[in-house]
């Protein structure tokens, strides 16, 4: 019999909310080019709001049963996930108090090349025929020039699967990362197609620090799979009385 190849839990975190996106808020507000926002896309850090989301999340679940708590902390280089996990486990979210953040690059932000910082304004005014680009192909396949499509992220998410499925099977894995990445992980984990992953975007933004939980399914295949428990829940922020927030990421325009 083959044996157990995926964790028994794994949970996916969107960052807590970022000074980037309140920038685009207010860009998007104005009817701005452009989001304003100091230094790289990387670099941006939560903002006090997010602050609060990252740390409430963490105290939630520390008052869940060990075993409904992760082991394994993966996450984005960008500084907002990782002051996300890190705040989520100072917490005492994690089942050991000082659990290593690992992180991956793979997990890293969509990137949007010559659409870095623009909004839909922008994107017409300085580039339309990106944006009629995207008209006809969609999101899920356009690649703006030195940036990625849909597709191209979810490459690089089937590897990050296969180095969770060979190192973190049969244990509890959380990863914090942001709203692409969530969608995508849901596409390969899921075995969706183009067109249901492009419906549960449509129906909403994934919200800061919500939980997208799959458990293992011992019945599903010849080895088991990963069955969705829920998505996008913000149930344990707001029981810590932490404000729920949505919005899409810096470059949402473009995602």
């Amino acid at each position: 019999m083959i044996g157990q190849r995926w964790p028994e839990r794994l949970w996916i975190v969107r960052h807590g909310e970022s000074a980037g996106n309140v920038a685009r808020e207010a860009a998007d507000a104005a009817g701005a080019e452009r989001i304003v926002i100091a230094g790289r896309d990387v670099d941006v850090p939560l903002s006090a709001t997010g602050i609060e989301q990252a740390t409430a999340l963490g105290r939630w679940f520390a008052q869940n049963d060990a075993a409904d708590r992760p082991q394994v902390l993966l996450a984005s280089p960008y500084l907002r996930a990782q002051e996300t996990a890190r705040l989520f486990r100072d917490a005492g979210g994690c089942q050991i108090a000082d659990e290593p953040i690992c992180t991956d690059e793979r997990l890293r932000e969509k990137e949007f090349g010559i659409l870095d910082g623009l909004t839909t304004t922008g994107i017409l005014a300085t580039h339309p025929e990106q944006a009629e680009f995207r008209r006809l192909l969609g999101k899920f396949y356009h690649r703006p020039p030195g940036g990625e499509s849909w597709c191209d992220v979810i490459f690089r998410l089937r590897s990050l699967m296969d180095t969770v499925a060979l190192h973190h099977a049969g244990r509890s894995v959380m990863i914090v990362a942001h709203q692409v990445v969530v969608l995508c992980l849901r596409y390969i984990i899921e075995g969706l197609s183009e067109a249901e992953i492009l419906g549960i975007d449509r129906e909403g933004d994934v919200a800061n620090c919500s939980v997208t939980k799959y458990r293992f399914d011992p019945d599903a295949g010849r080895s088991g799979g990963l069955a969705l428990v829920r998505y996008n829940a913000v149930m344990p922020i707001m029981a810590e009385d932490a404000p729920v927030t949505a919005e899409p990421d810096r470059k949402g325009a473009a995602a």
